[in-house]
């Protein structure tokens, strides 16, 4: 007797039920094209770009109470001006003094 016929496998592995749905499974898990792996990297795009829609509404809200701060009164669309733009009087000078970049040993 060969080696291969002494070995017993249960009844429900030689069903062809069985082997029909462990052939599904596999071909599902591992071979088609929207296997396991894509579908867990597409989760996990999901999440990345759900973090950032948070980050963007935030932002988004944020600038629209800087604009509003803004338009509220001329005193801060000046101090804006002067801080962001650099923008001056006529009678002014504009002194702009930025820090020296660090040495590289």
């Amino acid at each position: 007797m060969s080696r291969f016929q002494s070995i017993k496998l249960p009844k429900f592995i030689k069903n062809k039920f069985f082997i029909a749905f462990a052939a599904f499974t596999i071909w599902i898990c591992f071979l088609d094209k929207t296997n396991l792996m894509y579908q867990y990297q597409f989760w996990s795009e999901e999440s990345k770009l759900e973090s950032q829609k948070e980050f963007f509404i935030k932002e988004i809200q944020q600038t629209k109470e800087e604009q509003q701060e803004l338009l509220s009164s001329p005193e801060k669309q000046e101090k804006f001006a002067r801080e962001k733009y650099y923008m001056k009087k006529d009678d002014e000078d504009l002194f702009i003094i930025t820090p020296a970049p660090p040495a590289n040993p």
